[in-house]
């Protein structure tokens, strides 16, 4: 058996393999709204509700893949409504490209953190290890998927509207203390990283549907 078996259809679409990753991302999905419990709680009472829901990233990235995971457990037996489609699209779109992007992000300032100085204890090697688990199970899952340009175009509009939110109205992820100090550049990085999370999204779809594998 080679490595290659490992990404390939036969394996990843497997439905004990799909029902693992569902459970994985679900779970993982409820212990990151856990994590940001505290920030969630202030941010309700020192903002209008309407922004929580610009507040946990990487919780919500793993919302989407999870759904996304029940649409290849359970595909539709018949031909989805126009308004179905989308929403399915849309989904799958932002499953890919949030769980790149905060994937990537929440790696990067972590380590960021400890080249200034900042320790790591074993959370941060678990949040190292999911969050890179975030970002190569989307990158090998997305020529599964249906969506297409607008529907890439569209996610890549709310990870922006996120980005936009954090910087301006100060909801960003909670940061090493040591980082305050950066916090333009992570700005730019942040942005940067959703353009490069869409680019790279498209790069990866294409190449699957034009392989077939």
């Amino acid at each position: 058996m080679s490595l290659s078996f490992f990404w390939s259809r036969s394996f990843l679409l497997n439905r004990p393999f799909l029902w693992l990753l569902f459970i994985i991302n679900l779970l993982g999905t409820g212990y990151g709204y856990i994590w940001y419990g505290n920030q969630l709680i202030d941010t309700v009472s020192e903002h209008p509700l309407w922004r929580i829901v610009f507040v946990p990233d990487s919780p919500t990235a793993s919302l989407f893949f999870t759904v996304a995971l029940l649409y290849l457990l359970f595909p539709p037996r018949r031909a989805q409504s126009k308004i179905g489609a989308g929403l399915r699209a849309i989904i799958e779109a932002l499953a890919v490209v949030t769980s790149i992007k905060y994937g990537i992000w929440a790696v990067a300032m972590i380590f960021a953190g400890a080249w200034k100085g900042n320790p790591l204890h074993w959370q941060d090697w678990m949040l190292v290890a999911s969050h890179l688990g975030m970002a190569v199970e989307a990158l090998l899952f997305v020529r599964f998927f249906t969506f297409g340009r607008i529907a890439l175009i569209a996610a890549t509009g709310w990870l922006l509207l996120n980005d936009t939110m954090d910087y301006q109205l100060g909801l960003f992820p909670r940061l090493p203390r040591v980082l305050h100090d950066d916090l333009k550049a992570i700005e730019l990085f942040t942005y940067s990283l959703s353009l490069f999370s869409m680019l790279l999204s498209w790069l990866m779809l294409l190449k699957g549907r034009r392989t077939g594998k």
